[in-house]
């Protein structure tokens, strides 16, 4: 399976306006590594609120806004209602990486993008992130 990662949407935004990423409609390019992501609309599912349970499973799962429509969600800002079942979410963008990291590795966005360091850069597309989070959060 292709590695997938959820970003809230109030990271997001800080990102973009102190310039940390860099997003041209929906994809998002960490500008140190070159690295570009594919970013579809979703939401983390925190908690059930209803007490009508969960059927559809969904709490603490990330989940794409389409799949949730298909199964007649409604989503406004913080909460969701699926049938009778209401949530509590948080917004945000599911990326996933464009291309393999093989592939990336050779790129010639990354050389660019790292041109002049002496270090090899993270070893992997975890790697990546955990460092980018770290950095940023």
């Amino acid at each position: 399976m292709q590695n997938r990662v959820f970003f809230p949407q109030a990271a997001l935004d800080a990102w973009i306006v102190d310039g940390t990423v860099d997003l041209q409609q929906s994809e998002l390019t960490i500008p140190g590594e070159g690295r570009r992501y594919k970013l579809a609309e979703a939401v983390r599912v925190l908690r059930e609120v209803s007490g009508s349970g969960d059927p559809h499973e969904i709490v603490g799962k990330v989940k794409a806004l389409v799949s949730l429509q298909q199964l007649g969600a409604e989503v406004v800002e913080t909460s969701m209602l699926v049938g009778d079942a209401a949530y509590d979410v948080e917004p945000g963008w599911l990326a996933m990486p464009v291309g393999t990291w093989a592939d990336h590795l050779k790129s010639d966005a990354r050389k660019k993008a790292r041109a002049g360091r002496a270090d090899p850069g993270p070893r992997t597309e975890e790697d990546l992130l955990a460092g980018f989070i770290k950095r940023t959060v």
